[in-house]
């Protein structure tokens, strides 16, 4: 699934499995993943440090990821595509 899938034709979150910082797991279950508007993910060391609460990607705020119930994973499972920035993290 590339997006996340659709519910009733409303896109999904993808839920995506890493920090885009410092690649670490952010599982869907996890309370401290912090995405933008657009799904870009990173873990709260990231956000709340070297990016000050701003996504790198679009500098849109970065707020607490949902969780998604978990008998809800087995119908929308959560992304696998791994994105992480290989120059790391800076607001530009």
């Amino acid at each position: 699934m590339r997006h996340g899938g659709t519910i009733q034709g409303t896109r999904l979150l993808e839920l995506r499995p890493n920090c885009e910082c410092c690649d670490r797991d952010r599982p869907p279950d996890a309370p401290d993943a912090r995405i933008c508007s657009f799904g870009c993910t990173f873990c709260h060391e990231c956000a709340e440090g070297a990016l000050d609460g701003r996504c790198p990607n679009c500098t849109g705020e970065l707020v607490r990821r949902p969780i998604r119930p978990a008998n809800r994973l087995l119908r929308h499972p959560a992304g696998t595509r791994r994105v992480l920035k290989p120059e790391g993290c800076a607001l530009t």
